[in-house]
């Protein structure tokens, strides 16, 4: 006789479903509309539970894990309150195109359509920023559904899935069967597209390729700096993907998004070829569109992008190539570049550009900041920022060393930073982690320096303050100079609301003390956090808030 099949709750096949797909690590705000999934994680101890503060700060984890492994980052949150306060971290996974599956607790089945006691529709709700947004109504199928959110949120260009739980759903006892792990499909590009593209490399005469996009690894990212250095085509990073390829390749001409390199943005305007791969060519990255137009005469543009329904959507491409980074890259190395001398003067100019200088009148100069951490910090350091005007001058003047060195939201989204290197500690132990935010930034998701240091993590934190929503005052004077409206902060002692999370701090005014606070706090273990103290009249690391006052004016 065959043995009688096991019946098991909702909750613990799901859990099962996560283990089988290679599942190690999730990340939630515990409810009771999941509380069977909580109870199987028990019996599962190989996925390590990290418990966050603020459902926010869950998926902002999940997105960064996803971004250094390729694999979904996995978050837990519960309806209503959960789910929206977890919405932004869907918003910059989509938006990142990094994979993630956002699991949902939910109102039980017969309690449908009544607005039951935190009730939302969250098809409708999350449908139009999420790859697929979907509500599992019978536990036999939980490995069905849990297998395709892995496909679809790796596969084609990555993003995030949502799918709904329904509580008394994952309480049910049935017998379910499971389903073996899905693994990312490769896509090589077409051998026809790959031999137009080197004929247009051939005749070209000014070639630029502008790198972004998800998917990038180690391999690519040395694949395609290899090439570059060959032939000598510039590599110009799009916003917040500098990390594509190690910023010391001689190819490579620096990064585009706000405040570029003057000299860079007139390299991508007498261009004749753009060679655009995997970067979706957002509004950042060509300055509202216009820096490179959809039409982009007198340019011919090549795309290579994962997803077919990218190409052609938004730019018209002289050749469109549907390929992952890897398997271009593979490809790409075979492929002869023009017939000219190599071109290092965009790398000498992207150092000249990124090398930082002493500013006059600067009590605590966030360029000499930047450099001292070069200097002491190593190469693969990973920088996690959040959006504020501080982030700047990290992009300007770090060198990142590759991908996954760069945990940045191109979404824009405030908060990121803090919980991304949570996720960046616990996933990459072996480095050092580096989250960077300014005041109202941290003050976004600051609570997560509780889950940093109740999970032992690793990592220091630099809160940048200057009493200001920095980013909207510049925007304010360059509008309506001298009228502020909204944009003053008043902070707390940043240093000691650290102490109090337990982790280690000290506040920083002037530029000579920075260095030696930085060696102190890479002397100390755990949890650290230096509060830099700094004047919003220097709110960039171009400009100060007169001189865009005084232009506007005119």
């Amino acid at each position: 006789m065959s043995e009688p099949e096991t019946t098991r709750t909702g909750g613990r096949i799901l859990v099962d479903q996560l283990a089988a797909q290679g599942c190690d690590r999730i990340f939630t705000v515990p409810g009771e509309s999941f509380l069977a999934v909580l109870d199987a994680l028990v019996d599962v101890p190989q996925i390590d539970v990290v418990t966050c503060r603020q459902e926010g700060g869950v998926t902002f984890m999940a997105c960064a894990d996803g971004a250094l492994t390729h694999r979904p980052g996995i978050a837990f949150v519960t309806r209503g309150p959960g789910a929206t306060n977890a919405s932004i971290g869907v918003h910059v996974a989509m938006q990142d195109s990094q994979p993630m599956i956002l699991f949902i607790g939910d109102v039980d089945r017969g309690m449908r359509d009544r607005e039951a006691f935190q009730e939302i529709d969250f098809a409708a709700m999350f449908s139009p920023i999420a790859k697929w947004a979907a509500r599992i109504d019978d536990a036999r199928r939980i490995p069905e559904y849990v297998a395709r959110a892995y496909s679809v949120a790796m596969n084609g260009r990555p993003g995030p899935v949502v799918i709904a739980l329904p509580e008394d759903m994952l309480l049910d006892e049935v017998v379910a069967v499971d389903r073996p792990r899905v693994e990312r499909i490769g896509q090589a590009p077409d051998p026809d597209a790959m031999e137009q593209l080197a004929d247009l490399l051939a005749t070209a005469e000014r070639p630029l390729a502008i790198i972004g996009g998800a998917g990038w690894d180690a391999a690519a990212g040395q694949d395609i700096a290899a090439w570059a250095d060959r032939t000598g085509v510039p590599l110009v990073a799009a916003f917040r993907r500098q990390d594509a390829v190690p910023n010391d390749c001689p190819a490579y001409a620096g990064n585009l998004g706000y405040g570029p390199n003057p000299l860079l943005v007139e390299r991508v305007k007498d261009a004749d070829l753009l060679l655009v791969i995997g970067a979706r060519l957002g509004e950042a990255t060509t300055d509202g569109y216009t820096l490179i137009s959809p039409e982009h005469p007198g340019q011919r543009l090549v795309h290579v992008h994962p997803d077919p329904s990218e190409l052609g959507s938004t730019y018209c491409t002289d050749l469109a190539i549907c390929a992952t980074m890897a398997e271009f890259a593979e490809a790409l190395a075979l492929v002869d570049g023009p017939a000219r001398a190599h071109d290092l003067e965009a790398h000498d100019d992207y150092r000249a550009w990124s090398t930082p200088r002493e500013r006059e009148g600067v009590t605590l100069d966030l360029g000499q900041c930047v450099l001292a951490m070069r200097e002491q910090l190593p190469a693969d350091t990973i920088i996690c920022n959040g959006a504020g005007n501080f982030s700047g001058w990290w992009h300007r003047y770090w060198p990142y060393a590759g991908p996954g060195t760069q945990l940045a939201p191109t979404a824009g989204a405030m908060g990121y930073g803090v919980p991304a290197a949570v996720a960046a500690s616990r996933r990459r132990p072996d480095r050092t982690v580096v989250a960077v935010a300014g005041d109202g930034d941290f003050l976004m998701n600051g609570q997560e320096l509780a889950t940093a240091v109740q999970h032992d993590c690793e990592l220091l934190v630099i809160v940048v303050d200057n009493g200001a929503y920095g980013t909207i005052r510049m925007h304010q004077e360059r509008e309506f100079p001298g009228r502020l409206s909204a944009t003053r902060l008043h902070n707390p002692d940043f240093a000691a609301l650290a102490r109090a999370y337990g982790a280690w701090s000290e506040t920083v005014e002037r530029t000579a003390d920075f260095a030696g606070a930085l060696e102190r706090a890479v002397a100390q273990g755990g949890v650290r956090l230096l509060h830099l103290k700094t004047d919003v009249e220097f709110i960039t690391a171009g400009t100060t808030l007169s001189a865009i006052r005084s232009a506007a004016k005119r």
